[in-house]
């Protein structure tokens, strides 16, 4: 992410960041998930809950047998989506 921080343009950075942020949350829920947290947690329910919202769109799109499956599946397209259209952005940003 240092690439970023060249220049004056901070737009790029911040952009980067956010992506990073929202596929931390959605690479968080996964691995709670797999790992069976405790969902009574306020922690673990508020990541729940954001990585719920972020990935709205991809939570349901695939149809495995496996519960799991389904979680890493549709969740981790989420954050591989955000992180590649994210950095994508960024770096145009940071071109101009």
């Amino acid at each position: 992410m240092s690439g970023y921080r060249s220049g004056s343009n901070s737009a790029g950075t911040v952009i980067a960041v956010v992506a990073d942020v929202m596929a931390v949350i959605l690479g968080l829920w996964i691995l709670m998930y797999l790992l069976d947290a405790n969902r009574g947690n306020d922690l673990v329910q508020f990541v729940h809950d954001a990585a719920n919202w972020l990935a709205g769109w991809s939570r349901d799109l695939f149809t495995f047998d496996e519960a799991w499956a389904r979680v890493v599946a549709g969740y981790g397209l989420a954050a591989v989506v955000y992180l590649f259209i994210g950095h994508a952005i960024a770096n145009r940003v940071h071109r101009h």
